[in-house]
């Protein structure tokens, strides 16, 4: 993937070496979402995920914004100023996440406590993505999805969350439902996947060839898609697939949506809401 002499927006904010944040009260509504994510994303037994996360009222750290100068922290930034221009150029009066927020071990969020082990998420309730960056090890050594296009196609995804908040997306699912193989959770994620294909299909063009995924990048992302399908990690953390219990979709369904997107380039593509078929 060539990205190193992209542009960066320096809407980072790096709370590595922070540590967390206090917390106090019960678990809350954010917390028990972001359990949940963990859960069903990861397979991360609930109870774990509780377990740090502590208490609904949490306390908001201040990182340092702007444009970090280490490599794994300009690879972000740089990937989500690419995913940013794209939007700006697919969705008016898009606005970017208030901030990309990278961090290590557990962070405070406008949605709960958040953890590494629950791995990248978008929290509606503060505009952020937060990103723990030691995830992209965790994606090549349990996911099998290594290498540094694997990793833009989470930053997408994230960012393409965002997207669904500014258009109402966020809360169609929300009367959709949490869970089954047709749920609003599942639709969401799915266009979600379709956003981080349409990301690739316009990045080289908006930012004149400085960031670009070639055909095998693709199937880099693709590789990412299959390995959080609900299907592949019920399979790996339970030994059996529950579609019921579906969050985000078949790893079948999580690559053909991501490749719609990279086909179409269009966003009108990537309606899973009105599709009859997921």
């Amino acid at each position: 993937m060539r990205w190193s002499g992209g542009r960066g927006s320096g809407n980072i904010e790096d709370r590595r070496g922070l540590g967390p944040a206090g917390a106090v009260g019960g678990l809350g509504a954010g917390g028990v979402i972001l359990a949940l994510i963990g859960y069903f994303v990861f397979g991360i037994d609930p109870s774990t995920t509780t377990q740090v996360l502590g208490g609904g009222q949490v306390q908001q750290q201040e990182g340092v914004r702007g444009g970090p100068a280490d490599e794994a922290g300009r690879f972000v930034d740089v990937v989500a100023t690419n995913v940013d221009d794209v939007w700006k150029t697919q969705l008016q009066g898009y606005r970017p996440a208030d901030a990309i927020v990278i961090y290590d071990q557990a962070t405070g969020t406008g949605c709960g406590m958040g953890q590494a082990a629950m791995g990248p998420f978008y929290c509606p309730a503060d505009r952020r993505v937060y990103l723990d960056l030691s995830f992209w090890q965790e994606l090549e050594t349990k996911f099998g999805a290594g290498g540094e296009a694997a990793r833009a196609y989470v930053i997408a995804h994230e960012i393409g969350h965002h997207v669904q908040n500014l258009t109402g997306a966020s809360e169609e699912a929300q009367r959709m439902g949490a869970k089954g193989p047709t749920s609003g959770s599942v639709r969401l994620e799915l266009q979600a996947d379709c956003y981080a294909g349409v990301w690739v299909a316009h990045a080289a063009r908006v930012s004149n060839g400085q960031v670009a995924l070639d055909p095998r990048d693709i199937e880099d992302g693709l590789r990412a898609a299959s390995a959080v399908g609900d299907d592949t990690l019920q399979r790996k953390s339970q030994g059996r697939v529950m579609p019921d219990a579906f969050t985000h979709g078949s790893s079948e369904q999580r690559m053909r949506w991501f490749r719609r997107g990279v086909e179409a380039g269009d966003p009108a593509a990537c309606d899973t809401f009105s599709a009859r078929t997921l």
